[in-house]
């Protein structure tokens, strides 16, 4: 078979080259990718635009909401308004103890605070159908109220007086706090720490200890001298109280006893509550706090200026610490009984580290031979001696005082306080 003249052949059917292949093949690709990551973000949008909407429903409804509040013809704010005034009459209703009206005000007041709640959540006004019933019933109790001589003055006068209750609360609050900020400050044992706080928490809580202390603050027997007197002088409210207790427990006749205690201002309340609070075999307990005496400052006492100045220091200028009872003032009143108590003649000093296991009145019998003080003789050959307390190179000591001369014991003495103003 012969073959055609080139002239009347077929064209041939020409290939695209593999490079315009490929082309076409990436372009198909990036075109699925364009179109799947559109088709995304046409999802995502609509939930983000449905978003935006309801935050501008939810603004819209608190706008509303606060705007029917403030409305004077709105039933919110009626509402509100009798809910207020029947908040005022459930405090009077039982301060006159009458316990049933003030929870039959209690119940529709809830009921209005539900009915407020449920427009707050579904957005929309208060309508007269749900309001009437509830302004019905408030109305007829506020009525019932004022009828009852519950009147605007007196709510008013009611009002005024639990403000200044609350203002009393609160000024008492902020004592309480200094106070117990003092005791966290002192150095002592937790247990005892922990009672001085509980018994000042007691006093700052029980107005029946603080009206109790200023009837008793003036009792005759404080100053009568047909009885017999004791001075304490300790911040330590339970070895006070062992002291005390133990003198009481071996007296013959403890309703005669009377004991004077003064404290510092940190311990006053705590010692007072305890004192309170514990009844000692019918003896009087007098509690004082150091801060009365304020004639005893450092322009009075040479000895408390002393005090402050440098009695803590030692020669080489540097604190000493090693026993600090000794610079506390408490431990310096015994040089001023008779003016603490100006009014007795004679007296028993007690410290607070003894345990009395005798009847301590027979030592008001004592004869003291016009001296001013009779106490326990504590001298073992040159033990307690002047010279080992004071300092005889100053010429007036050495004047006034024998070196060999026995000192006493604080522990215990009777004291003549007549002699000792003489």
């Amino acid at each position: 078979m012969r073959r055609r003249a080139p002239e009347f052949r077929r064209p041939a059917r020409r290939r695209l080259p593999g490079w315009m292949w490929s082309l076409l093949g990436i372009s198909f690709a990036v075109g699925v990718v364009l179109f799947f990551f559109q088709h995304r973000q046409d999802q995502h949008a609509a939930p983000v635009q449905e978003k935006g909407l309801a935050n501008e429903d939810v603004m819209r409804i608190s706008l509303n909401l606060t705007q029917e509040l403030l409305s004077s013809s709105s039933f919110a704010r009626q509402l509100a308004d009798q809910m207020t005034l029947a908040k005022a009459y459930v405090v009077i209703a039982k301060e006159h103890n009458n316990l049933q009206f003030a929870w039959e005000l209690s119940s529709q007041i809830k009921n209005c605070q539900q009915l407020l709640t449920q427009a707050a959540v579904r957005g929309k006004k208060i309508t007269e159908e749900e309001a009437h019933p509830i302004i019905n019933q408030l109305a007829q109790l506020i009525f019932k109220a004022q009828d009852s001589h519950y009147d605007v003055s007196t709510t008013i006068s009611t009002l005024k007086s639990h403000v200044l209750a609350l203002e009393e609360r609160a000024n008492s609050a902020i004592v309480q706090s200094v106070q117990f900020g003092q005791l966290a400050l002192e150095a002592m044992s937790k247990s005892l720490h922990c009672l001085s706080m509980k018994l000042t928490e007691e006093w700052f809580r029980n107005p029946a200890l603080q009206r109790f202390s200023d009837e008793t603050r003036n009792s005759p027997r404080l100053v009568d001298n047909n009885l017999y007197h004791f001075c304490i002088f300790s911040d330590n409210v339970l070895a006070t109280s062992v002291v005390i207790n133990s003198t009481v427990s071996s007296a013959d006749h403890p309703q005669q006893l009377v004991f004077h205690v003064v404290t510092d201002e940190v311990t006053y309340w705590a010692m007072t509550t305890w004192f309170l609070m514990n009844d000692f075999r019918g003896c009087t307990v007098e509690i004082r706090s150091i801060k009365e005496f304020s004639w005893l400052n450092a322009s009075y006492s040479p000895l408390i200026r002393q005090l402050f100045q440098d009695s803590l220091k030692d020669q080489s200028g540097e604190m000493n610490f090693e026993d600090l009872r000794f610079g506390s003032r408490l431990n310096h009143l015994r040089f001023y009984i008779p003016q603490i108590l100006p009014l007795l003649e004679k007296v028993l000093f007690l410290d607070d580290d003894i345990v009395v296991q005798k009847d301590l009145t027979p030592l008001y019998t004592l004869e003291l031979h016009g001296n001013v003080m009779g106490a326990v003789e504590t001298c073992l050959e040159a033990f307690h001696r002047f010279y080992k307390y004071l300092n005889f190179s100053n010429p007036i000591i050495n004047s006034k005082f024998d070196p060999q001369a026995c000192g006493w014991a604080f522990g215990m003495n009777i004291i003549d306080l007549i002699a000792w103003k003489r």
